[in-house]
């Protein structure tokens, strides 16, 4: 019995991710096909929105604990990051600006998204299970998420110009959506390590839950990926190509950051950091700033580095196991 207890933990813990991203679509898909149900689905949306923010916090807040203030400071490759993300995405805006009449417009529209969509709150998580710098992801997380709330209300507008909305509007609620789930756990964390020193030392034996809550989150971010997916009725056309564009955009950046990384010793860590991210932020970004179809290009792009990222645990472990053999 002990021993099959150890597999069945040894497989959750080794597949997490593909249980949760097949058992988030699965459970959206069942709720779309059984009309009794749809009642339901107001409150259920409603559960979802508040829960997952709490799971995000609780993650990001165990990661932190972790984290030590001075160890989070700017690298050389944060810079070429941002300068990537930053140039990708106002090159993009203003090829939609001055050819507005443009082929694959909404393909061009939904890789802006994804090329300027910031960090997953959670790749400290992943990139920690991967071997990297899970403080310099973090920072680059907070690096990113600032030059998102100066850019996207700068640029957005020159596309889809917004009746009442001022800069300062725009960017008070971009804060608004990051400031909860990034800056409030790190200085939660940060009080408990010198305030409460025995709670941190307790903390520092849980922080392994983090990776569980993400796969937890994860579910629920895919259950909302596919709902978004398949409601959207653009037509097939459409979603093909914002589906296409959110492919190559995920592709291209976590190969060009693993590219910048290894010039700076840490690929994994710059990989993870441009690769991975905040899909559900993208999602909001989409539907408030940009077309309300260009949204479903954060479902498609979570699909896609959650895929990755399983594939990257995956060889992972085999190198781990292959090397405790050696030993």
């Amino acid at each position: 019995m002990g021993a099959y207890r150890y597999t069945f933990g040894k497989f959750l813990k080794d597949w997490a991710l593909i249980i949760g991203m097949i058992v988030g679509a699965s459970l959206y898909l069942v709720y779309h096909a059984i009309p009794a149900l749809h009642p339901a689905g107001p409150v259920l949306e409603a559960v979802v929105k508040k829960v997952q923010p709490l799971l995000l916090f609780a993650m990001l807040f165990l990661s932190f604990v972790k984290i030590e203030p001075q160890q989070m400071r700017p690298h050389k490759w944060m810079l070429w990051l941002l300068l990537f993300q930053c140039g990708a995405f106002v090159l993009l805006s203003l090829l939609l600006v001055f050819f507005p009449q443009i082929p694959f417009y909404y393909g061009i529209e939904a890789a802006m998204l994804c090329l300027i969509c910031p960090t997953a709150t959670a790749c400290a998580v992943v990139t920690g299970k991967l071997g990297g710098n899970m403080a310099g992801v973090v920072t680059y997380t907070v690096l990113i998420n600032l030059a998102v709330a100066v850019l996207v209300p700068l640029m957005v507008p020159l596309i889809h110009p917004m009746e009442g909305l001022t800069f300062s509007e725009a960017f008070l609620r971009i804060l608004a959506k990051v400031f909860p789930l990034l800056i409030l756990p790190a200085l939660l964390a940060w009080l408990v390590r010198y305030l409460l020193p025995r709670v941190h030392a307790w903390l520092l034996k849980y922080t392994g839950v983090s990776f569980y809550i993400w796969a937890v989150s994860l579910t629920l971010a895919i259950l909302m990926s596919t709902r978004a997916i398949v409601q959207n009725d653009s037509g097939a056309g459409v979603l093909w190509e914002i589906g296409i564009a959110s492919l190559l955009a995920c592709a291209l950046q976590f190969w060009l950051g693993r590219r910048i990384g290894k010039r700076y010793q840490c690929p994994i860590s710059a990989g993870q950091a441009l690769g991975q991210k905040n899909t559900v932020f993208g999602i909001w970004m989409g539907y408030t700033f940009l077309s309300p179809v260009v949204s479903v290009a954060g479902g498609f792009y979570s699909i896609w580095h959650n895929v990755y990222n399983t594939w990257q645990m995956y060889q992972k472990r085999k190198r781990d196991e292959v090397a405790s053999q050696v030993l």
